[in-house]
């Protein structure tokens, strides 16, 4: 892991008030800020100073344009608007997700297999729609997958994107899951790198740990990349998994791209396959399709997959939206994401076509949701990181080289029968005994059910009871307060190593601490999860043994940043 650095000062953003850090990471900062029109809270990443080279500036904006075509999906972090403060630094302000983000989720435990289907179709379903629109992600995984305040995963930082066609050396990977093809002397990306990573993160979600890691053994990035490209896919180990499932990731994660699912789409539907298998609710796929028609039209899938015209926010302005395809005024212009006609701009013409219209699953449009979200811990936005094989990095930080639906019925209008001749014939005289007939019926037929309704409750000496009304129940406030630190930590020998206690200023039922061992270079090493304000750790060769410890509430709302104790 790299060494912790502090956080640049927050800008001066006109129309926003700065509330706290969220997080910190190799090229940004996330604050926490208070939008004053509309009143909402907003996170806010900036590029660092010392990141402002011209690429990556360039990258900076390719991200506002990626994300602000894509916004719109219900699980992608949506992008209210971009900029330059008055220091000159770039920023985006996003939509805020206050819940821990997966990879914090995970690492306290596994996920059930009913929410880890569940939040793969979603994110597959995201992913498909950011292919269909000529762009790859190149970073998925559960780190990058965030929670809104209604418990959607929302797919962000698409830092590293790329066309679907472009070539070009990946900027940036993180090794735990990434494909093989990312370690390689020329390294390729396509669909089914990202199918692989989506593959991955499922995995995870289900383990507990990334693919590759393996118990009591080094787990560091090269021996991780060694069994990435090498080993078949261990065995998740768990007995409620079934071997459908299994499969599915095998295939997913498969070491050649050509034996992969050939898009995100159809692993989301191999997903739904396993959702069906086990009698589950089956997640719908939300797709984006920026050539979709204007009248869809549902299917015989059932509603499984739903597709809808991309919505475009023109990044360099107040939030607004249309449908519309990316204009000449909205289109990115970084050189890679795709343009309203898909032609070529600055170098490169993303042409990864949608599934033929044989193949495709269409439904009517879904109704549009972007609730406010209120505030929650900054674990959604930076999450305690056991080492650094886990973070994004930039390829030549990684090693060299290595070699190698609705119907309805329509009733048929029948002609209308030809009026009989008349004749000269006078018309018999009717008769009068079927009306008396039916109107006595009818009469009786009124006093049977008069009686049948009101003797029984004469009988019984009751009186129907009257409806009670229900009293709405009163909202709740969905801003979490905010957790207070740890206090006092403090170490001293014991046998095993070193024994920290601390103090938990607040105590709640259901609070746990994540505790993470501090090295010399005053990075961490491996973290762990204890339900009580002490623990035992090695001590460290130095002399000096370090913690840092995160108070978490059982609701996944924690303390800003770790509190740090040492031994004398």
């Amino acid at each position: 892991m790299s060494p912790k650095r502090a956080p640049m000062a927050p800008p001066d953003l006109p129309g926003f008030t700065y509330v706290d850090l969220l997080g910190s990471g190799g090229f940004a900062d996330v604050f926490l800020y208070e939008q004053q029109l509309p009143k909402r809270r907003v996170a806010v990443k900036v590029l660092l100073t010392d990141r402002m080279s011209s690429g990556s500036v360039e990258e900076f904006t390719a991200e506002a344009n990626v994300m602000a075509m894509l916004s719109t999906h219900p699980a992608i972090v949506t992008i209210y608007q971009a900029g330059v403060a008055t220091d000159g630094r770039p920023y985006l302000v996003m939509e805020y997700c206050p819940r821990p983000n997966l990879q914090v989720r995970y690492r306290r435990e596994p996920f059930s297999i009913a929410e880890s289907l569940r939040v793969g179709v979603q994110v597959a379903a995201a992913v498909e729609t950011a292919h269909r629109a000529g762009v790859l992600h190149r970073d998925i995984k559960p780190a990058n997958i965030l929670v809104t305040e209604y418990n959607r995963p929302a797919l962000t930082d698409f830092g590293i994107a790329s066309t679907t066609t472009a070539a070009a050396e990946s900027a940036g990977l993180s090794i735990p899951w990434s494909p093989p093809e990312s370690f390689a002397d020329v390294p390729r990306s396509d669909p089914r790198s990202d199918v692989y990573a989506l593959g991955a993160t499922v995995y995870t979600l289900l383990a507990g740990r990334s693919p590759f890691e393996l118990a009591g053994q080094r787990n560091g990035a090269a021996e991780l990349i060694h069994r990435i490209e090498t080993l078949p896919l261990p065995a998740l180990g768990r007995a409620d998994v079934p071997a459908s499932l299994q499969r599915v990731l095998e295939r997913a994660m498969a070491k050649s791209p050509a034996d992969r699912y050939e898009s995100a789409l159809a692993f989301a539907r191999a997903l739904q396959t396993v959702q069906i298998e086990l009698s589950h609710s089956v997640t719908p796929i939300d797709i984006l399709d920026d050539q979709a028609p204007d009248d869809i039209e549902e299917d015989e899938d059932d509603g499984l997959t739903r597709v809808r015209g991309v919505v475009s926010i023109n990044p360099d302005t107040t939030p607004a939206a249309g449908m519309t395809r990316p204009s000449a005024k909205t289109a990115p212009t970084s050189g890679f994401a795709p343009t309203s006609s898909f032609a070529p701009t600055s170098g490169f013409a993303p042409s990864f076509d949608p599934a033929p219209a044989e193949t495709e699953t269409v439904l009517r449009r879904p109704a549009a949701t972007a609730p406010a979200y209120g505030q929650a811990p900054p674990a959604a936005y930076e999450a305690a990181t056991p080492s650094a094989y886990e973070q994004t990095v930039r390829r030549d930080q990684v090693r060299p080289a290595v070699p190698r639906g609705e119907t309805f019925v329509q009733t048929p209008v029948m002609d209308a029968p030809a009026p009989e001749q008349e004749t000269d014939a006078a018309p018999p005289p009717r008769r009068r005994t079927g009306l008396w007939i039916g109107i006595g019926v009818a009469a009786f037929v009124i006093v049977a059910v008069i009686i049948g309704v009101s003797l029984p409750g004469l009988l019984s000496g009751s009186t129907p009871s009257p409806e009670v009304e229900q009293t709405p129940s009163k909202p709740q406030d969905p801003v979490a307060l905010v957790v207070p630190p740890v206090e006092d930590v403090t170490g001293a020998p014991a046998e095993g190593g070193v024994k920290f206690t601390w103090t938990n200023p607040d105590p709640q039922d259901g609070d746990f601490y994540i505790v993470e061992v501090v090295t010399l270079s005053d990075t961490t090493s491996g973290s762990e999860s204890v339900e009580t304000a002490e623990v035992v750790v090695p001590a460290a060769p130095s002399g000096q043994t370090c913690i840092d410890v995160t108070l978490v509430r059982s609701n996944g709302t924690q303390q800003n940043n770790p509190s740090r104790g040492c031994t004398p």
